[in-house]
């Protein structure tokens, strides 16, 4: 492709309205994803806690706006106060759970709406990543720590959240703690907000703005579509595995249950001697 026309179609995306398209497929991946999470109860549990159901997918969608706004002390419901994106989100729960025949779920769940939805989520978290980080840029220009926390959040705050989301629903699951178990979204919304904060606050990277945010995209939506078609759900751990060994004591413990087994086995065989 040209670089010009590469350039404009770079401008193009960075300036795509999320409202209402991509927040739809924002939503109804969200209301998916709490669905799956309650299992083979699902229906049962949305007939029985209509109120209970309805409040842990809200917070499932808003989850990134109402962490942030928490952590940068700004009220925590203002994601709520858009009652255009409360009524989608509302709509798209009640038709994934509440349709005749349980048609809502099966066409969300239909491989192709499935993957389209997905790279239009893809699309929303890097704009929610790059908002995040710009917005944190405004209030602590010098905080670079604070605009990746904040840009990360914004891009996978659910994952954060999950603990309290499924307390709602009256399960219990203390062991849910995305820094224990950080998943890829997690994982790259962190790399992106890294590359934000680069490309705004430093001159190492040279690239127009436009086309980083591009950049992003593309990554998020290959990585994506890769899980749902490929297989491929973490492409980090290759990476975390050998920093792990060579930086978090990987190495050293190995060398350490090696050396331990070479002891004992001489001590073994020492004993062996003495009782011939």
């Amino acid at each position: 492709m040209d670089p010009e026309a590469f350039l404009d179609v770079a401008n193009q995306v960075i300036k795509l309205k999320m409202f209402p398209f991509f927040d739809i497929a924002h939503s109804l991946l969200a209301a998916l994803a709490v669905r799956e999470d309650l299992g083979a109860n699902a229906q049962a549990f949305s007939r029985k806690h209509p109120l209970a159901c309805w409040l842990s997918t809200m917070l499932v969608i808003f989850a990134g706006g109402m962490v942030a706004n928490g952590l940068l002390g700004e009220p925590i419901l203002a994601p709520l106060k858009n009652t255009g994106q409360l009524f989608v989100g509302s709509a798209v729960w009640y038709i994934v759970f509440y349709t005749p025949f349980d048609i809502g779920y099966k066409i969300g769940k239909f491989l192709p709406v499935k993957i389209v939805a997905s790279a239009m989520k893809e699309i929303y978290r890097a704009k929610k990543v790059y908002d995040g980080v710009g917005h944190a840029a405004k209030l602590y220009p010098n905080a670079w720590i604070i605009m990746i926390i904040i840009g990360t959040l914004k891009g996978n705050g659910a994952g954060f959240t999950k603990l309290i989301e499924r307390l709602i629903r009256g399960a219990w699951t203390p062991t849910a703690m995305e820094f224990m178990q950080p998943s890829f979204y997690t994982k790259a919304s962190l790399l992106a907000s890294i590359i934000f904060v680069l490309d705004k606050k430093t001159d190492w990277i040279s690239a127009p703005h436009a086309l980083v945010y591009f950049g992003i995209v593309i990554f998020l939506v290959y990585f994506k579509l890769s899980s749902i078609l490929l297989g491929i759900h973490d492409p980090f751990l290759p990476l975390e595995n050998l920093s792990c060994a060579i930086f978090f004591g990987g190495i050293w413990d190995s060398l350490a249950k090696i050396l331990g087994r070479g002891q004992a086995k001489d001590g073994d065989s020492k004993d062996v001697k003495k009782n011939n």
